[in-house]
């Protein structure tokens, strides 16, 4: 293969990774606006459908950002050693830090979350040991979990129910998760989007031509795929008088786990999207760039900054904060009466996003100018 060294970062990792932090924003001012997640509007199932393309994004980006930091390093045991270290991180972030910005509260008796910062973080612990094999190796891995994934729930079946609950974290087995976890991103199929990732870095030290060529190829034959295996599958259903038009009903795939219709639909779009991500300017592009440049700071920080503005406008709107709608958050408990409508929603994020912008130039300019703080490189 035509491999071009690189020592820079790539724009369209980071401006496609930060274009899925800011959708990612819409969807948690969401939760804590109460509006539920899709529904019989188009605006509300749209609010929604957009933020599908984010934990397919960061997963799939991660495996990218992994396999292009393995080849700068160019030392397999301090990649490992990195991703265990930071993915262990992330989980610790996920039990602690993260959990009490969604809740406020320390009580680790009712709820605890195993999130998508928690999938992450396990993921890239497995991949740890994955990247010791050839990228393509890794990448035909990946696929084969997507594709197969549904073997993991009948191999929860063989297992006792004592085990069976920790399996739970793998892939749903219809027992409940031990202690008070509630489980929301299981490993598998995110572990196969992560090593698809990391097999598709490859690509990305490709020349400019080449790599357009396969990203293209790659990303609208997912999307073709995507459209006509969705519509067999749909025309072969019954659909009563009520049932959403076609379109809403192609684009509502599974996402609890991944199911590949629902992969191939987000991943494909984004995909195609790299080259022209690599070549687009202005100050939308430099914003998303900033954001991707330090994800995972945007990230511990949205969530409280969200909370905050979420109890200003119940404060403001009924005089009171209602801190306890967000107790078990991202599931809360609101009103239907006391639901927002979608133009707060998107007031509450545009201003979240701007406050975050200004927090995140800050913060990857100091990165920037503190190469040797390596610490930095975790968060």
């Amino acid at each position: 293969m035509n491999f071009k060294p690189t020592t820079s970062r790539l724009q369209s990792v980071d401006l496609l990774r930060g274009a899925v932090m800011v959708l990612m924003a819409v969807d948690h001012v969401r939760v804590y606006s109460g509006v539920p997640p899709g529904g019989p509007t188009v605006g509300i199932f749209f609010t929604r459908w957009i933020t599908h393309f984010c934990a397919p994004g960061f997963a799939f980006l991660a495996g990218v950002s992994i396999f292009l930091y393995g080849w700068k390093l160019n030392n397999k045991r301090k990649l490992a050693t990195y991703l265990v270290t930071r993915g262990l991180l992330l989980v610790i972030l996920e039990l602690t830090v993260i959990r009490f910005g969604w809740t406020f509260s320390f009580d680790y008796s009712e709820f605890i979350l195993a999130g998508v910062i928690w999938m992450l973080g396990w993921c890239m612990v497995l991949m740890a040991a994955l990247i010791w094999l050839r990228p393509a190796i890794v990448g035909i891995i990946g696929l084969a979990i997507i594709a197969g994934q549904e073997i993991f729930k009948y191999v929860s079946h063989l297992l006792p129910p004592s085990i069976g609950k920790f399996y739970e974290f793998i892939y749903p087995s219809g027992l409940e998760a031990p202690g008070h976890f509630f489980v929301l991103y299981v490993l598998v199929p995110w572990i196969g989007v992560m090593a698809v990732g990391y097999g598709f870095g490859s690509i990305m030290l490709m020349d400019t031509i080449k790599r357009k060529k396969l990203c293209l190829w790659i990303g609208l034959t997912a999307i073709l795929i995507f459209i006509v295996a969705g519509t067999i599958i749909l025309l072969q259903q019954s659909s009563a008088p009520d049932t959403p038009p076609f379109i809403m009903r192609l684009l509502n795939q599974r996402k609890y786990p991944a199911s590949p219709l629902f992969l191939l639909m987000t991943l494909g779009p984004l995909i195609a999207l790299i080259p022209f991500a690599e070549r687009v300017k202005g100050w939308l592009a430099n914003i998303f760039v900033i954001f991707g440049k330090v994800p995972f700071f945007y990230y511990l920080l949205h969530i409280p900054l969200i909370h905050v503005g979420a109890l200003i406008v119940n404060l403001l709107r009924t005089g009171q904060a209602h801190g306890e709608w967000y107790n078990t958050a991202p599931f809360t408990n609101i009103p239907e009466d006391q639901r927002w409508g979608l133009g707060l929603l998107y007031l509450l994020f545009v201003g979240i996003v701007a406050i975050l912008y200004l927090l995140c130039r800050w913060y990857a300019n100091y990165k920037d100018r503190h190469p040797e703080k390596k610490w930095l490189k975790f968060i």
